[in-house]
Formats: structure tokens, C-alpha cells, sequence
């Protein structure tokens, strides 16, 4: 079956094709067609992602991704529609809100020339993340259903960072064979939280941050130091070329609930601790390269401990670590070195680089393992974004 899937959840707009041949887990996945398009230039300038520019940008690129990615999977096809008036009446009241981008006459005039495409299945994120950007793709998701005669999978997006991390894209495009229980370790921009899992698609929440996200702390402090955004892959940078030239610490950080005995993380107080080092200093890039090593560290730190922490208190047999935080070379080794010695018997898994941003591939995959949550096109019209959606 062919999966067409949609990500709007940030400042990532993405549309993929997913060919699945299979039941899940056991499924074989070819990405047939991959289209997205970064927001972080509209952004860098703020030193973050602002909603309203997310939902603009969303609502200009949505069509333009969609026709892309079916077109790189050879599904689009060029014939002449007729679009009646209901249809253009229904499309006009799901994006009304999106008028002003032009998103409306775009999406027409692509419907008006091109033959519903061999799509059997359409999966949307509906959270968690920004609400006004996940409402374009839902909106967006709920046309396509209306005018394609397509059901429609909400999916969650933790979930599909979740699954990006066991997709071997490289070596036989199936999900891996994961022993249970495991552990999810998901950490990003929004999120750091840990989760117990039974089986697919189980999730109980064992752990989380009482206030900033890994990743929100990352651009924070990234931005304290006159790093541009995003800030995460900077740090990395400087904290690289620190422990290659072996300098001595710029300050000494704390490493927050390293011992509340539960598996919640806290970093707003580092960030703090940051503020605090820096004030009334004008950073040299010696002191910036120090720095940056002392908080990747701090933070390392603690998510290797909590995490150790969570393997033993659930038994698992297998850890998962997903999110765009994930991509953080030092946080990888770390996780590897250290569980080596701890945790030999555990099986780590880490997503492909490419997959551990936000994309659309892993909504597809989502979406195949929430087949059965699938909405006929009709009710797919109830579906609703939530910004704080939860697993």
C-alpha cells in the first residue's frame, strides 16, 4: 500500500510517499517520494521558531511538497479535474484561516490538474507540537481525504520519532526486531522524556522535564553566548573543538537532578547556571569552546544517568533514543561508551541522521502502525490538532 504522509508540526513542512508491503511491525517500507522544506532561515533572525511565521510558511510550501514528493514517486498525474462546487466550497472553509498565503487557489488549481494518485492510506500529525502549524496539516490532510476519497491515521508525533529510531533505512528498510520491555529515551526541542514500553505501540511515561526541553535549553544558552540559531549544532561545534584542544573548564555547571531518585529531568536551572558564569564577561571563543564542552557535558550527564536509571527499573532489554537532540555526536558516543560497561546486554538504537529532525517518513510509519485508528473520509473531517498531545 502506498502511505502519503504529512509533517507540519514546527518549522519543518515535510510530505513523503511510503510504499509499506506487510503487516507492522513485519512490514518492508520504500520511501518513494521525500519533500521538505526548512524553515530555519524565515526563523534565525528571532533566535527561534515564532508560530504565526510556522503556520505562513506551512501554508505556502504544503502544495508545492505534496506535488514533489508524488511526482519523485512517479504518482502524480497530469489530467484535467473537475472540481465541483462543493468541493471548492469545503476547501474554501478548511483553509480559511490560510486565504491570505494563497494556499487555498494553490491547492485548487493542483487538484484541478492532476488525477487522484494509487494513495491508500493518508497519515497527518495532529500532535504534539505548535498548534497553529499542526492545523495546516490537518486541515490540509482533511481536503485531501474529502476530494481523494482517502481514510485518513492521526498520528502522534513522539511516536513516530519513536519508530525513525528502529527503521533501518540502510540495510532492509524494515523495523528492527526489538526485544521487550525497552525504554524510549525521546529528546528534542520540545520533549525529554522517558518511556516504558511493553510492546509496539505501549507507552507509559516514567519520566519527563519538570520545565525546559533538552533541546530548548541547547538554543537558550546558545543564544546567551551569541551563537547563532539553531543553537544545538553550535555548541556541538565549539564542545568538539574544546576536547580537541583539551581546555581546562570554563566554570564548574550542575548537573540538575542528577540524585532526586525519580527519572524527571530539570534544566532550567543549568541554563541559569549559564547566565550566571557569563554575566558582566565578554566570551572570548577560547572561553565560548570551554563553555559549550561544560554544558554539553552537564547535560550528558544527566541523560545518561536517568536513563541508566530507567533500564533498571523497568527490566529493559532494548533502549530507544529518538528526536532531534539525538543527532548530537557526543550524546551518541556517550550513550554507547557508558552503557557498554553498564548495560552490555542492552541493545541501543539511534535513528539515521536524516531521520532524527522532523520529517514525514516517520509519520508514515506512524501512521502504518495506527492503521486500525484510521478515520473513513468523512470522519476524518472531525479530526482536530493538539499542540500538547501526549503518548
Amino acid at each position: 500500500m502506498h502511505i502519503l504522509s504529512i509533517e507540519t508540526s514546527c518549522d519543518e513542512t515535510a510530505v513523503s510517499v511510503v510504499q509499506a508491503d506487510g503487516q507492522f511491525p513485519n512490514a518492508s517500507y520504500e520511501i518513494l517520494g521525500d519533500a521538505i522544506h526548512s524553515q530555519v532561515e524565515v526563523h534565525t533572525k528571532y533566535g527561534g521558531v515564532y508560530p504565526a511565521l510556522a503556520k505562513r510558511e506551512h501554508a505556502k510550501t504544503l502544495t508545492p511538497m505534496l506535488q514533489k514528493a508524488l511526482e519523485d514517486a512517479e504518482l502524480l498525474i497530469p489530467e484535467q479535474q473537475t472540481l465541483d462546487q462543493k468541493h471548492i466550497e469545503r476547501i474554501h472553509t478548511l483553509l480559511l484561516h490560510e486565504s491570505e498565503s494563497g494556499m487555498i487557489d494553490a491547492l485548487i488549481d493542483f487538484l484541478q490538474n492532476y488525477a487522484k494518485p494509487d494513495i491508500a492510506l493518508l497519515a497527518v500529525t495532529t500532535g504534539p507540537g505548535l498548534e497553529p502549524a499542526l492545523w495546516v496539516g490537518v486541515n490540509f490532510a482533511k481536503v485531501l481525504a474529502y476530494v481523494w476519497d482517502i481514510p485518513v491515521v492521526p498520528v502522534n508525533h513522539m511516536e513516530g520519532h519513536v519508530l525513525a529510531s528502529v527503521f533501518d533505512v540502510v540495510k532492509d528498510n524494515k523495523l528492527a526486531p526489538v526485544s521487550f520491555p525497552a525504554v524510549a529515551l525521546l529528546i528534542s526541542g520540545g520533549h525529554t522524556e522517558l518511556l516504558c514500553m511493553d510492546t509496539w505501540s505501549s507507552y507509559v511515561k516514567i519520566g519527563q522535564t519538570q520545565d525546559d526541553a533538552v533541546g530548548e535549553a541547547f538554543d537558550k544558552v546558545a543564544r546567551m553566548m551569541g551563537l547563532p540559531y539553531p543553537g544545538g549544532p553550535e555548541i556541538s561545534r565549539l564542545a568538539q573543538q574544546a576536547r580537541t584542544a583539551n581546555l581546562p573548564p570554563f566554570c564548574q555547571l550542575p548537573r540538575p537532578m542528577l540524585h532526586s531518585k525519580d527519572l524527571h529531568f530539570s534544566f532550567s536551572g543549568l541554563k541559569t547556571a549559564v547566565r550566571y558564569a557569563i554575566a558582566d564577561t565578554t566570551l572570548t571563543e577560547t572561553n565560548k569552546q570551554a563553555l559549550a564542552r561544560d554544558f554539553e557535558d552537564a547535560v550528558t550527564e544527566v541523560l545518561v544517568f536517568k536513563t541508566q536509571a530507567a533500564l533498571d527499573e523497568v527490566g529493559a532489554q532494548t533502549l530507544i533514543i529518538g528526536g532531534g537532540v539525538s543527532a548530537n555526536a557526543h550524546i551518541r558516543q556517550s550513550f554507547h561508551t557508558q552503557l557498554q560497561n553498564t548495560h552490555p546486554d542492552v541493545e541501543i538504537y539511534f535513528p539515521n541522521p536524516e531521520l532524527s529532525t522532523d520529517n514525514s517518513v516517520m509519520i508514515a510509519l506512524a501512521g502504518h502502525a495506527q492503521i486500525a485508528s484510521a478515520s473513513n473520509p468523512a470522519a476524518a473531517q472531525l479530526l482536530k490538532a493538539d499542540g500538547n498531545k501526549s503518548l
